[in-house]
């Protein structure tokens, strides 16, 4: 019986070997198939994306060939990029081609894939002069370059502005990787619980703030857990920052926040004397010293 045993075990010896070495050569072709995938997708140039613009009187999807080979698409040059940090060239549309039928007075969404919301005020999207609005297109055959190491583009679509300073533009009105555009109400009929006290008159320093903070703080931040960012904390809830920064240190981080918490991955940029004049930059931290009296939880 044991001699039979033995006998059988020699038999099934080199079958067992083949089955393995052919288990090795198909792992082997696996990996080699998957890292030749790998190479190519690495290779391939940005793809080709859509933008859906929804206005209250229409929605329109556009496609990234499209807008680059719009009849007012134009080469532009963007001296000191807010995402870049350099100058760049971009083909882009001037924004208002899009935004044909807004009122300035209508206000708008401009929502990014990393869930950054810029709330913006028609009003300088539709400008011809001075400070100017255009979508910025990102061209899958020449892709932007990536925003930092291990970092996408600012593509698909970039909001950028040529000469910005005439029209105080902030950081936050810089919106890039936008998947969609949109009009709605205005941030005080959508978010009650960001307005001040409303026994305050229409010009007082508290409202100016507040119209300040939806220029330069609404993208990233909520306050009382109000509104559509979903980057940065609540400046409200569970604690206002004028209730933990002491003395100017706010205003310093405001001004510069890598200069108080340095860290590689913040992501706040800093708001200069030029984009937020000392006057404006007080108002705006009234206004959240005010909402700290006026705490509302989700």
């Amino acid at each position: 019986m044991r001699i039979a045993v033995l006998q059988g075990l020699s038999f099934y010896a080199p079958i067992s070997g083949i089955v393995s070495l052919i288990a090795t050569l198909i792992r082997a072709f696996v990996l080699k198939s998957i890292l030749a995938l790998l190479a190519l997708l690495i290779g391939l140039p940005a793809s080709a994306a859509q933008l859906t613009v929804e206005l209250d009187h229409t929605t329109r999807t556009w496609q990234t060939a499209d807008l680059l080979k719009h009849p007012q698409a134009q080469t532009v040059q963007i001296i000191d990029d807010v995402s870049y940090k350099r100058t760049m060239t971009y083909r882009a549309v001037p924004l208002a081609v899009l935004l044909s039928g807004v009122n300035p007075e209508s206000h708008l969404q401009a929502v990014a894939l990393d869930g950054f919301a810029a709330e913006l005020t028609a009003a300088p999207l539709l400008e011809n002069h001075g400070a100017r609005a255009w979508l910025a297109v990102e061209d899958p055959a020449q892709p932007w370059p990536a925003l930092a190491d291990g970092k996408p583009s600012a593509g698909p679509f970039y909001l950028v502005w040529t000469n910005p300073q005439a029209g105080h533009i902030s950081p936050e009105q810089w919106p890039f990787q936008i998947s969609g555009i949109k009009q709605l109400k205005t941030v005080a009929e959508r978010f009650p619980a960001l307005l001040p006290d409303p026994k305050l008159a229409a010009n007082d320093p508290v409202n100016q703030g507040f119209a300040l903070f939806q220029k330069n703080c609404l993208a990233c931040h909520r306050l009382n857990g109000a509104g559509d960012a979903q980057v940065g904390p609540d400046l409200n809830i569970p604690y206002n920052p004028t209730e933990y920064f002491g003395g100017d240190f706010l205003k310093r981080y405001i001004r510069d926040p890598q200069s108080l918490r340095h860290w590689p991955q913040a992501k706040m940029p800093a708001f200069a004397a030029s984009v937020l004049p000392d006057n404006e930059l007080d108002l705006l931290v009234g206004y959240l010293k005010h909402m700290a009296g006026r705490k509302q939880h989700p």
